[in-house]
């Protein structure tokens, strides 16, 4: 499936800024399911500095610096992407039949054992703590004995089914643990508590950002900016034999999951501990009081965007999106 994203953000402050930097996580990853055609970062106004280097989780990310005033700035981020659709989880073999307690093991520190970097992900992080709210939540859906998947999977559910999907009902700020306490919250509080829930159990598990092609409803025309940021979990699999583990992701959003990708409807930006690694757009800035901001993004086959124009509309945050 062919995929053109379109996200712009645009910061308007209520007095000029003198200077600024800036992070941006905005350029889609190459994988097995997912093959960047092209990518374009549009700045304005024009930096003083710009230049793109590789993040510790293999995500392409862009610096740049503003060294003189302004009292507006714009990012558009436009990206086609080509993807494939993920295979379902194994329903058979070692992926399959690994019980979820065999694959914590795989993680106990054992003198000479081999180093798996998959265990950079079962440590706290910034935004996602180790907690025992989030395995007393979780432990309920892993059985003794039971698969790794399908226990990863039922854990998936069990955030579909027993949490509500609500837009501004948790910033961008919002803990997970907060988030879960009140049963409600977004894409991104829903990835952070089960990655919370996995890590709590002694799995290795990662935060996704990215978008999902949404269908506007019968009858009507898409809407050029209405669309928002998305995020899912992945959790690693070990291998058997010496054999490479696997990630696999699932979207407790949407209660989709796959082998590297909930569906070729997905388009994966990046990856890391949690939104905090991956944030879409951050900075330092000196002057600037007060500001506004406005993000539009759209997914959509390329064929419907010819000759559309992307102007920015009142969004929630970056990645918050369903």
């Amino acid at each position: 499936m062919k995929l053109r994203v379109l996200h712009r953000t645009t910061y308007r402050y209520q007095s000029a800024v003198d200077m600024a930097q800036h992070m941006l996580h905005l350029s889609p990853r190459a994988t097995a399911l997912q093959r960047v055609l092209s990518h374009r970062l549009e700045i304005d106004p024009e930096p003083a500095a710009r230049h793109q280097s590789t993040d510790a989780f293999g995500n392409l990310r862009t610096f740049f610096a503003q060294q003189a005033p302004h009292d507006s700035l714009s990012v558009l981020a436009d990206s086609t992407v080509a993807t494939t659709a993920p295979g379902a989880l194994p329903e058979s073999g070692h992926w399959h039949a690994l019980d979820w307690e065999r694959a914590r093991e795989h993680f106990r520190y054992r003198v000479n054992a081999p180093y798996d970097p998959a265990a950079e992900f079962l440590f706290a992080s910034p935004l996602v703590p180790r907690d025992e709210a989030f395995l007393t939540w979780a432990r309920p859906v892993f059985a003794p004995g039971l698969p790794v998947l399908r226990a990863v999977r039922a854990l998936m559910e069990h955030i579909h089914s027993e949490l509500q999907y609500e837009t501004d009902s948790t910033e961008v700020s919002t803990p997970p643990l907060e988030a879960l306490a009140q049963g409600k919250g977004v894409c991104q509080d829903f990835a952070h508590i089960m990655v919370g829930c996995l890590r709590s159990l002694g799995l290795p598990a990662r935060y996704v950002s990215g978008y999902l092609l949404t269908q506007p409803p019968p009858g009507q025309p898409r809407l050029i900016g209405a669309d928002a940021s998305h995020a899912w979990a992945a959790v690693y699999v070990p291998g058997e034999g010496g054999t490479e583990g696997e990630w696999f992701d699932f979207d407790p959003t949407n209660n989709r999951c796959g082998r590297g990708s909930p569906g070729e409807d997905y388009v994966t930006l990046a990856i890391g501990r949690d939104f905090s690694d991956v944030s879409p757009m951050r900075g330092v800035i000196q002057g600037g009081a007060q500001h506004t901001l406005d993000v539009a993004v759209t997914v959509a086959p390329p064929d419907e965007l010819e000759g559309r124009e992307l102007h920015p509309v009142t969004e929630p945050p970056p990645s918050r999106g369903r």
